[in-house]
């Protein structure tokens, strides 16, 4: 990105300013794109020794992950500019494709369920200390909901839930590079109450 290239935040929306060149658009586009294939890649991995019929639940956890962890993209440590505008404007690009896109409408009934179970609580996870454990374990909940309804339960073991969404938050985390997140937003909290958010 050029020093020209200014970066606008408005609603929640990622948009280049008139200076910034076609190619700038284009470039974060792709990154976000990126981004969001290795998740489905990720999700993908830890579905592989599951039953087939489980697939799209483990894409739903994985998907819904990944939007609540692009949204907290402001408490991720900083980078030097450009570098954090360009990171910013990919993750506000990821969360919104992850709300809207293809892979939603795919995965929409798994999607409306997780939502159902409170899952999708994007802004708890800087806001509330004890979130990241009670998503962690809902997700875990629904994995063996639909395990449950299942004829041909090969490979599934008491703690099989476990494993795959553990493996699929440190897999998301690492993706994202959000590893130091909840240290941050821990070391915030010890400092004097809740997190402040900052401006758009």
């Amino acid at each position: 990105m050029t020093g020209a290239t200014l970066l606008r935040f408005a609603s929640g929306r990622a948009t280049l300013h008139p200076m910034a060149d076609a190619l700038d658009q284009e470039r974060i586009s792709a990154a976000a794109d990126e981004t969001i294939d290795k998740i489905l890649l990720a999700a993908a991995s830890w579905a592989a020794e599951a039953p087939p019929a489980l697939t799209p639940a483990i894409r739903a956890v994985c998907v819904r992950l990944a939007e609540m962890v692009a949204d907290q993209r402001h408490y991720l440590a900083p980078l030097p500019e450009p570098q954090e505008s360009t990171r910013r404007a990919v993750l506000i690009l990821v969360a919104e494709r992850l709300r809207n896109g293809p892979v939603v409408r795919e995965l929409k009934p798994h999607l409306d369920a997780l939502a159902a179970l409170e899952l999708r609580a994007t802004g708890s996870w800087s806001l509330v200390p004890s979130a990241v454990s009670e998503w962690q374990q809902t997700a875990i909940d629904y994995l063996d909901r639909q395990a449950a309804t299942l004829e041909e339960r090969s490979g599934i073991d008491e703690y099989w839930a476990d494993d795959v969404v553990a493996g699929i938050i440190a897999s998301v985390k690492g993706l994202i590079g959000a590893d130091d997140l909840h240290t941050r937003i821990e070391k915030q909290y010890a400092g004097g109450g809740r997190p402040r958010q900052p401006e758009q």
